[in-house]
């Protein structure tokens, strides 16, 4: 099978789409922005969502499911949340269809408007903090954690599969709490169990730090994030963890009789990461041959070829091979035995390639012979002999040393793309000709940044929780600054 991809160096947008199709990961559905996951990508979203779900349960925290459909009048309780939100809501305002009159169709029933119109969740805070103030009564019922696994609809006029669609699958954590240093302590925890899923799992190493105002959560006081670096040189923010303070408590009356029998608000946080985390994956890892999927999170994560001539050579291989195939699985490894005879071993090759299966294992009749298999691995395209009888040991140190291998070669990336600067035609300069991270004073002022990002299409990403305390200047206006922050241009 020939892949026909465009080079990252050619068009690096281009190749990301081409990518994302012909590897069976996703496609453009009928719906206007909207995308179709395939079983290859959407077997990937499930391997995310499972360990993502036992690392927030290990945290204590419980999974509930809230409605689909917001009241309006409850967006406009939290006035800084619907600024925030309302250019992205989808609205529903009628409850039924008809036949046309004329013939023509379906349309809208006029006499079916609804009283209140309904959003289409862009995020859910306003529903949850509704329900809350019914579950919530006394000091004794928090901390209240609870996560959902759900979809949302953000009606965004320019999309890009996984990157960004109108609607997108996610999780959205929102907790309260009984004081204000519980909730922060909560918001930072989540944004380490997102970092460490994103580097131990996904291979992809992050940058922990909080957002400027000007790009904080709708309705927060602070944000906690996780930014990665894609191979083009721009910031993918791959996760959000947000103290909302007791915004939403007050905006929907949540109280609580603490243990001295007064009244107080509780505090609030919620956190996400959604299917951006595949187009993540994707662009950290993946080259001009296709993906390179990090072994915790490949569908397959072995794939067995069989190279023969009729079914007496098939059936000999598959003798040898089928009892590879069960101790490969009780060692926990998913294995796929290719015997499809409508493909040749040649087209299978390039296939799961494209398909970034870490490890490829082919045998033929010279291989039954000399009692060997090929292995394959995605990460190098190296390949070497294996005697029969340790393929099983060397599969399983493959395993780690594929996950350790990728995360170092784009931890290595990362590193030779953060660049110091202390000038702003220096800063212009890098960001235009070598592009990542660029580290520079700035004077704390969103008219500074607003005129940084006007004049470079570059933004804050974050301020990193590990910046050093550093006197310095900020590159535009001069005016003091004590840390520096990172720019990029971002997804």
């Amino acid at each position: 099978m020939g892949k026909n991809l465009t080079s990252r160096a050619e068009d690096y947008s281009k190749w990301y789409n081409e990518l994302v199709v012909k590897s069976d990961l996703a496609e453009n559905s009928g719906v206007r922005g909207c995308m179709v996951i395939k079983p290859y990508g959407y077997a990937i979203w499930e391997k995310m969502q499972a360990q993502l779900d036992k690392m927030f349960k290990e945290t204590g925290h419980e999974n509930a499911y809230f409605p689909l459909f917001i009241p309006k009048s409850y967006l406009s309780k939290e006035a800084s949340h619907v600024e925030g939100f309302a250019k992205e809501c989808a609205v529903v305002t009628h409850y039924r269809l008809k036949n046309a009159e004329d013939g023509s169709g379906i349309v809208v029933d006029e006499n079916a408007k609804l009283e209140e119109e309904l959003i289409v969740r862009p995020t859910s805070e306003t529903i949850i903090w509704d329900t809350y103030r019914r579950w919530i009564q006394s000091y004794r019922d928090l901390p209240l954690k609870v996560n959902q696994w759900a979809n949302v609809v953000r009606w965004e006029m320019r999309t890009r599969l996984f990157l960004r669609t109108a609607e997108f699958l996610w999780q959205e954590g929102h907790t309260a709490h009984a004081t204000r240093e519980e909730a922060i302590e909560e918001a930072e925890l989540m944004m380490n169990v997102y970092a460490e899923f994103a580097e131990k799992y996904m291979g992809v190493p992050v940058i922990k730090g909080t957002k400027t105002e000007s790009e904080r959560f709708a309705g927060a006081e602070e944000t906690y994030c996780i930014e990665a670096l894609m191979q083009d040189g721009k910031a993918l923010q791959a996760g959000t963890s947000h103290f909302l303070g007791q915004n939403f408590a007050k905006a929907f009356d949540v109280k609580f009789a603490n243990k001295e029998g007064t009244q107080d608000y509780v505090w609030a946080t919620s956190w996400g990461v959604s299917t951006r985390l595949m187009g993540a994956l994707v662009m950290t890892h993946s080259d001009d041959n296709g993906l390179v999927l990090p072994p915790q999170l490949a569908p397959i994560q072995v794939v067995i070829v069989p190279i023969y001539k009729g079914l007496d050579q098939l059936d000999a291989i598959s003798e040898k091979v089928e009892p590879l195939v069960k101790e490969l699985r009780d060692k926990g490894i998913t294995v796929k035995y290719d015997t499809r005879d409508t493909h040749k071993p040649g087209f299978k090759f390039n296939e799961y390639e494209l398909k970034g299966v870490p490890v490829r294992l082919a045998v033929g009749q010279r291989d039954l012979a000399n009692g060997t298999f090929e292995v394959a691995r995605r990460d190098t395209l190296s390949k070497e002999i294996v005697k029969a009888d340790e393929v099983v040991e060397k599969v399983v140190l493959l395993m780690d040393e594929i996950q350790e291998n990728i995360f170092n070669k784009a931890l290595d990336y990362r590193k030779g793309h953060i660049t110091e600067v202390d000038s702003y035609d220096d800063f212009k300069k890098v960001i235009e000709e070598k592009g990542g991270f660029v580290s520079a004073h700035w004077d704390g002022s969103a008219e500074t940044e607003d005129r940084i990002k006007e004049e470079t299409k570059a933004t804050i990403r974050c301020i990193p929780l590990d910046a050093k305390e550093e006197q310095g200047k900020c590159m535009v206006t001069g005016k003091p600054s004590n840390k520096r922050v990172l720019f990029a241009k971002a997804y």
